[in-house]
């Protein structure tokens, strides 16, 4: 920042590192892990996607604001991250689905954003030293308690044994026929009769359900405590299981039964982000804490099973240990970056599971497939 310009938020790391910037949106201060994420577009659904509980975002893209915000791009009713971290200040929104301002939009939401930060620098101490725990705070007249800050941020107990699923999770179950956008329509709905999913959401991003919609799926969403009994009951030809945030370790303690009872029903079974976590979790594997997690838009992923790669979008702080898989549990995908598990698959069964988001809410539409997937699997199992 400028030396004659009086800094107006502040982000302390749990090591006392501080950082001085120019706050907007809300004003109060806030404690979560800070992760780094390199998606170029899609600022309004990373804040609005419920993996995000728990966490600061980082955007390593500076122009973070300029496309303004619309209520049709939010993936959940109100923003799930804790706050935002960019390089450049936000300007004037630029496109024409803009309804409203970034600033007043996190100002309206609770949320609070600190800009002028070095963000480059900020990232490579993420990578290096790992996701850290820290303070947020916004006040316009510029008055920190450092020190207090500092505590609050060690004093923070972090994701690790948290489960969030159910903070972010619905509290009924509802029927969804959302279809993905489309132009000139935009949202359409799905008619008729279609293959009866039950979609468990441990934190599901609306375009997750859309595209579920959209490969000729009749939705109903139950919540993450939704137990073997209440899925099956709706007599489903296929269960879905959703992304979602926190430990999911923490969350397997009442989802991994409830996966198991319907692996025993041999029903289809589609897993991403945490619901791939959670299967592999049933499957008897085991999940780990990741130095500073996947977080974009340009993430590359083998398919080991045909050798192709595609660039994928995901968020995760924790992965699937590869070397816990059991016998006829088979690694399908794997990252380029880093070789950590990012799919697996039940030999000779419908069951299968991706650690990114085929969605791409941000991010690119190599992985659509996998929806399509899953339902040309059901369909085989209907009778003739």
């Amino acid at each position: 920042m400028p030396a004659q310009q009086k800094a107006t938020a502040c982000l302390a790391l749990a090591d006392g590192t501080v950082f001085y910037g120019n706050g907007f949106g809300a004003v109060g201060e806030t404690v979560a892990e800070l992760v780094f994420n390199t998606a170029m577009t899609g600022y309004q659904e990373i804040m609005t996607d419920p993996s995000y509980a728990g966490q600061v975002v980082t955007f390593t893209f500076p122009h973070i604001g300029n496309t303004g915000v619309t209520d049709e791009d939010d993936e959940t009713a109100e923003p799930v991250a804790a706050g935002m971290v960019v390089k450049w200040d936000v300007t004037e929104p630029s496109n024409w689905r803009a309804t409203g301002e970034l600033t007043a939009w996190l100002l309206k939401k609770g949320r609070i954003g600190i800009g002028g930060i070095d963000t480059r620098r900020l990232t490579r101490a993420i990578r290096q030293q790992g996701a850290p725990h820290v303070a947020l705070a916004h006040d316009p007249d510029g008055n920190f308690d450092i020190e207090a800050l500092v505590a609050r941020a060690r004093a923070w107990k972090g994701l690790v044994g948290l489960d969030l699923a159910k903070d972010v999770s619905c509290t009924q179950s509802y029927a969804w026929d959302e279809q993905r956008w489309a132009w000139p329509e935009g949202y359409t709905r799905r008619e008729g009769a279609g293959l009866r999913v039950v979609a468990i959401d441990y934190g599901a991003k609306r375009n997750i359900l859309r595209c579920l919609a959209s490969a000729g799926c009749e939705v109903t969403v139950l919540p993450a405590s939704a137990t073997a009994e209440d899925v099956l009951a709706l007599n489903p030809e296929g269960v879905f299981l959703s992304n979602g945030p926190g430990d999911p370790a923490a969350t397997g303690a009442y989802a991994v039964p409830m996966i198991q009872g319907v692996l025993a029903k041999e029903i289809p079974v589609f897993g991403i982000c945490l619901g791939h976590q959670m299967l592999a979790l049933a499957l008897g594997a085991k999940t780990v804490k990741m130095n500073h997690g996947h977080h974009g838009a340009n993430h590359p992923v083998k398919d080991l099973t045909t050798g192709k790669v595609e660039i994928t979008s995901m968020n995760h702080g924790f992965t699937v240990d590869s070397q816990t898989l059991p016998k006829g549990v088979d690694e399908t995908h794997v990252s380029l970056f880093d070789g950590s598990n990012c799919g697996i698959a039940v030999t000779g069964k419908p069951v299968f599971s991706v650690q990114y988001h085929p969605e791409a809410s941000p991010g690119p539409q190599d992985s659509y497939y996998l929806f399509e997937r899953f339902a040309r699997e059901m369909q085989a199992r209907r009778p003739a």
